[in-house]
């Protein structure tokens, strides 16, 4: 039952209507989650890096954008709330999300209804999450491998070369040495990045990804 209604509210259209005009204030678009093959709305800078996070997890398994409209009466108040985004993960657990700068977490009105959402679905037993970004050097890195997440933009036979041929230990400039035999050196990099992207190859990210770089195998 838990996984059906996870894999249903990841179906779910916005709750909101996104518009775009001349002069927003907000940087809204669309992005492609290689995870699930679909794309997913954002509306802040923000909420696209808490997408390419989701979409580099390999636990996730569905992504829904606004997915639900949340009301709760609190002493003679109506509450209302609208969450980021629902997550559902390859244990079928959902997590609620809430991307918020943190210097807006001190705001005592976003606070509280934060806090009671939150406890709510909780309540449900599924997990809350306030999201207020990474490290700029870590998040710069996951935006940077964002780009060779598509498989059709590398070359299929190299990234399984690669994947066979790449030694834990090795740099990506040893990997691309070793490994291009015929082929240019150049082009044994992109086929490293998407290994990189979708985890079958991992390395330090918290420091800026480059030709020294160390590869490991994943388990």
């Amino acid at each position: 039952m838990g996984a059906a209604q996870g894999e249903t509210l990841c179906t779910a259209l916005p709750w909101r209507s996104f518009r775009w005009h001349k002069g927003q204030r907000h940087y809204s678009g669309y992005y492609w989650c290689a995870r699930t093959g679909r794309h997913v709305v954002y509306e802040s800078r923000l909420e696209l890096a808490r997408l390419i996070l989701a979409d580099f997890d390999p636990r996730t398994r569905g992504i829904a954008a606004q997915p639900f409209l949340v009301e709760a009466t609190l002493g003679a108040k109506l509450r209302r709330h609208v969450p980021d985004f629902l997550l559902l993960g390859e244990d079928q657990l959902i997590t609620v999300v809430n991307v918020k700068p943190a210097d807006r977490l001190t705001d005592p009105k976003v606070a509280e209804g934060l806090e009671w959402s939150g406890r709510l679905f909780e309540e449900r037993g599924w997990a809350s999450e306030i999201w207020s970004g990474l490290d700029e050097v870590t998040m710069s890195n996951l935006r940077f491998l964002a780009g060779y997440r598509r498989s059709a933009v590398v070359d299929h036979q190299l990234v399984v070369r690669v994947s066979n041929e790449a030694r834990s230990g090795e740099s990506i400039e040893d990997v691309e040495r070793r490994v291009a035999l015929g082929d240019d050196r150049a082009s044994i990099r992109p086929a490293i990045l998407h290994l990189l992207w979708t985890g079958r190859l991992r390395a330090d990210l918290t420091g800026p990804i480059g030709p020294g770089t160390l590869l490991e195998r994943a388990s």
